[in-house]
């Protein structure tokens, strides 16, 4: 349902599917294929706990509320925090192969 249904999951799969289409090409190494994994997992995981909190908060309290616009924040936040840990290993991993 995640994947079917949700834009953002969408874009990180996409990605993922990216990414691993580069593994396959600069045949990255076990141990990178292996933080590869992990990052995207993290990435996918987090995006899923993300909407799992929007839409429990907005079945609890559907009007604007501040809190609820805080809680959500922080859902995101989550989710930036390791996309950003995900392309610092993205990076770690395909600069030097340039």
């Amino acid at each position: 349902m995640l994947l079917k249904n949700e834009a953002s999951i969408q874009v990180q799969a996409a990605i993922a599917v990216i990414m691993t289409v580069a593994g396959f090409y600069f045949q990255i190494s076990p141990a990178e294929w292996i933080f590869q994994t992990l990052a995207i997992g993290l990435v996918m995981s987090i995006e899923g706990l993300n909407t799992a909190a929007e839409e429990i908060a907005n079945f609890v309290h559907p009007d604007f509320h501040n809190k609820i616009g805080y809680i959500k924040d922080v859902a995101a936040g989550a989710v930036f925090f390791a996309a950003i840990a995900a392309v610092v290993v993205g990076c770690i991993i395909y600069i030097p192969k340039f």
